[in-house]
């Protein structure tokens, strides 16, 4: 399914098929994270490999259980122990796939759609779009930490960024990004300093 809100050149939209290549980022990129990486620090503070993808795939669930009433993650995706029983991925794809099949039920004419994130409704493009910024750049930050290639294609980081201006400001707030960080560069660059990103974290 995708919507009518395109981002010109692109051939991705803020909505669907945003949130498409996002998850498709997120699952490639845990599925390629070497043996031993999983404590690995990452650029998100505090947490190593394995919190970013228990946190990742608690929020993918939460925009599901948001649009369908059914229930959301069983563990809190602020405080994520690490501690996962199984392959990560096995952790992870289940949610992704939650989240997908709840946004397939949303028409792209529906006038909003609850999401778990403040303001709670959100044009549904848009919604959908904030589902997919937090997997892509929670893969960024996994695929920095272990040494992959960025997943932040020029097509996924330009519909990003458009999503981001949309919602970013209102939840800076609550700590879920830092401050702007000011500079120039390509899409992913610029996508990455709005979010407040550091483009060349290292550990």
């Amino acid at each position: 399914m995708t919507t009518p809100n395109s981002t010109p050149g692109t051939g991705l939209t803020t909505g669907w098929d945003l949130l498409d290549a996002a998850h498709a980022a997120l699952l490639g990129t845990v599925r390629r994270v070497p043996a031993g990486a999983w404590t690995r620090p990452t650029p998100c503070a505090e947490w190593n490999v394995a919190q970013v993808v228990q946190h990742a795939a608690g929020d993918q669930l939460a925009f599901a259980a948001a649009i369908t009433g059914g229930p959301g993650p069983d563990f809190n995706p602020f405080a994520p122990s690490g501690v996962i029983d199984g392959a990560p991925a096995d952790l992870l794809e289940p949610m992704v796939a939650a989240c997908a099949a709840a946004w397939a039920t949303v028409g792209a004419d529906a006038e909003s759609v609850p999401v778990p994130v403040p303001p709670h409704a959100l044009p549904p493009a848009v919604g959908a779009g904030a589902a997919a910024l937090d997997a892509a750049v929670h893969a960024w930050d996994i695929a920095r930490a272990t040494g992959q290639p960025s997943p932040l294609t020029p097509g996924l980081a330009v519909g990003l960024l458009d999503v981001a201006r949309q919602i970013v400001e209102p939840l800076r707030r609550y700590g879920a990004y830092a401050p702007a960080i000011e500079g120039a560069g390509d899409d992913e660059t610029a996508l990455l300093h709005y979010l407040g990103r550091d483009p060349h974290w290292t550990a």
